[in-house]
């Protein structure tokens, strides 16, 4: 194991500690910061059924080429691009800082949202169980909380969210867009495979959770087939999943850049066809969304996903990388 004390440029205001190379985690750094806050207050404005956030990290080993957080490495003077894939900011007292913040007479127990930002069971989780110690700390101070995710390792903890679902509104959510694994282990690269996400969503069933999903996102012209979604939808419905939500891909700022150039390298004959359904814009044009929601309303009732369920069985509530900044335009509810 390599430790680095140097300060890398943009770090040094994250509260950088060190930065450590692990053999086991080949190609990325760990960048362990002390964090000053943890609990991230979504803007008034905000159309979010959430207001207040956990992020235990910064940047994400998922590699998804449409990650729209990819701009905010920018902040820390890393690219948008591999940076974002590999340098990784891990805040390492995050589960104390938590526990003060729950602590304050003023804190309201308002819902607070886990995998709004980056993913909180990407790989970096294996090396630090930060997650352990976040749910114990909302559970014990009575705040509900959601839990969004492409990371089995989400399994690991289980029984403890299985637990704490007991005494506080607990709400698990996996992300999951896309049946072909080629396809799949090329945009999204460090995600688990789509048979892996479904074994989780049929564990979270098996552990008596409803479990939300989130068809997000659709990319078009390469998961938006109807014999895809038809696919797709079937097989979360028979994993046991209790809820989905379909959002259109949105690529805002220099997450535009990273994905579009993935798009020229390997489906270069879609570039004009995505200059038709984007333009100069961050989202999918309003004739597109409208498409893709007149496509997916037949599939999720066939497939018995839209039916009116209780609170409890509303799966994730706290929205997905591509609903974050997504406007309520482009949100596909069922």
């Amino acid at each position: 194991m390599a430790v680095d004390d140097g300060a890398l440029p943009g770090l040094t205001r994250a509260g950088l500690v060190r930065s450590i190379r692990s053999p086991e985690f080949d190609g990325v750094t760990f960048h362990e910061v002390l964090c000053k806050s943890a609990l991230n207050r979504v803007p008034a404005e905000s159309a979010m059924p959430f207001r207040w956030t956990v992020n235990p990290t910064r940047g994400c080993t998922h590699q998804c080429k449409y990650c729209f957080a990819r701009p905010t490495h920018e902040y820390l003077d890393l690219s948008a691009g591999s940076d974002f894939d590999s340098e990784i900011v891990v805040k390492t007292n995050i589960v104390p800082v938590l526990r003060r913040e729950l602590r304050r007479a003023s804190w309201r127990r308002e819902n607070v949202a886990l995998g709004t930002n980056t993913d909180p069971y990407q790989r970096a989780e294996g090396r630090y169980k930060l997650m352990p110690g976040i749910i114990s700390a909302l559970a014990e101070s009575g705040t509900p909380f959601s839990v969004l995710t492409k990371g089995t390792l989400l399994r690991r903890d289980l029984p403890l969210l299985t637990a704490v679902s007991r005494h506080v509104d607990v709400s698990l959510g996996v992300s999951l867009a896309m049946m072909d694994e080629d396809l799949q282990q090329s945009v999204e690269p460090g995600t688990p495979t789509p048979r892996a996400r479904l074994s989780l969503i049929r564990a979270i069933r098996e552990a008596g959770m409803p479990c939300g999903v989130m068809i997000a996102p659709v990319i078009p012209y390469l998961t938006d087939s109807a014999q895809q979604l038809d696919d797709l939808l079937g097989a979360l419905s028979e994993a046991g999943a209790t809820k989905v939500t379909v959002l259109p891909m949105h690529l805002r700022g220099s997450t535009r850049d990273v994905f579009m150039n993935w798009l020229g390298e390997h489906h270069p004959a879609l570039i004009r066809r995505y200059r038709a359904v984007y333009g100069r814009g961050a989202y999918a044009s309003t004739a597109y969304q409208e498409w893709l929601r007149a496509r997916v309303a037949p599939l999720v009732r066939k497939h018995r996903l839209g039916a009116k369920r209780s609170s409890a069985d509303d799966g994730p509530r706290a929205g997905d990388n591509q609903r974050l900044a997504a406007p309520l335009p482009a949100l596909t509810l069922f």
